[in-house]
């Protein structure tokens, strides 16, 4: 059996950002759109950092969302192969969420 690597997705530009859920952490495809949860103990602010196949970036969302550490949201125009990664402000005095 021959087993393909998967292919970073073209980036489509994501124009509707939900609430998402808190778990499982990660990018989660569900069929339809991608749920991301970020966990962060320190954590002021979050970014969701958006890539093309090249590795460019080419957009941010900031993540509104927090339930217990997790930063989350749901993307409903996010493919498998979405490359990301994410950008945390952190502030000393900062309460977890």
């Amino acid at each position: 059996m021959s087993t393909r690597p998967t292919q970073p997705a073209e980036h489509v530009q994501i124009d509707a950002v939900w609430p998402g859920r808190s778990h499982p952490l990660g990018a989660t495809w569900d069929g339809c759109g991608v749920n991301f949860a970020l966990w962060s103990e320190h954590a002021q602010r979050v970014e969701l950092c958006l890539f093309d196949a090249r590795a460019h970036e080419r957009q941010r969302i900031e993540l509104r969302e927090c339930s217990d550490q997790v930063w989350h949201a749901y993307l409903p125009q996010a493919r498998p192969g979405q490359l990301y990664g994410r950008r945390t402000a952190i502030a000393s005095t900062r309460t977890s969420c």
